[in-house]
């Protein structure tokens, strides 16, 4: 289906929303893995996959460990970006903005929300930190089960991220790579701008 200006939605959340569905509905393998790219305060980027959690007040949200190498580099730089990529709907999103981290209670009530042994897994690693053994790391996780048999506390250096896009480009391929490109970019007071780009 052609990405057309005149039946674009006024608000790229809608647009997002609709293909993050129609991936999901066509059987898109893991249709929440985006990719995270982040940069230390000069400059030197990095990349990875990571699990997208929905929108929340206009900002695409995502949990991490603070202590990551992604964590450290936002706590330096909190400009980030993200691309979907559903193969299958030939659609590709990629988002460009700044990154907040949630409270400490948005944090907690999703973190509980997780199966427990997802809760064990993060107390137990300090993630991107070198470990001497994969043993290491499930005689961690097999103690905190044993520490805690019921509710698991959430790691202090646990939380959530919210993105919040400068802009929004939505990519879908066309016959003869003349693909269509919209970029929606954010305008003073909340608005949208929407503009097409050459592919």
């Amino acid at each position: 289906m052609p990405l057309l200006e005149p039946e674009a939605p006024k608000d790229p959340f809608v647009l997002f929303d609709r293909w993050f569905r129609d991936a999901s509905d066509a059987g898109a393998l893991q249709p929440d893995a985006v990719t995270l790219a982040t940069a230390t305060r000069g400059g030197t980027p990095s990349a990875r996959m990571v699990l997208f959690k929905g929108v929340e007040d206009g900002a695409f949200v995502l949990y991490s460990n603070y202590g990551s190498r992604k964590g450290r580099e936002l706590a330096q730089n909190n400009r980030a970006a993200l691309v979907f990529f559903w193969s299958i709907e030939r659609h590709q999103v990629r988002v460009s903005g700044t990154v907040r981290r949630l409270s400490r209670e948005a944090s907690a009530a999703y973190f509980h929300s997780r199966p427990r042994g997802a809760q064990l897994s993060a107390l137990a690693s300090r993630q991107s930190r070198v470990v001497a053994s994969r043993e290491v790391l499930e005689k961690a996780v097999l103690e905190l089960a044993r520490r805690y048999p019921d509710d698991v506390p959430i790691p202090r250096d646990w939380g959530g991220y919210a993105l919040t896009p400068r802009w929004i480009e939505f990519w879908e391929n066309r016959e003869d790579r003349l693909h269509d490109r919209l970029r929606y970019v954010r305008q003073k007071g909340g608005r949208w701008r929407l503009e097409r780009l050459a592919p």
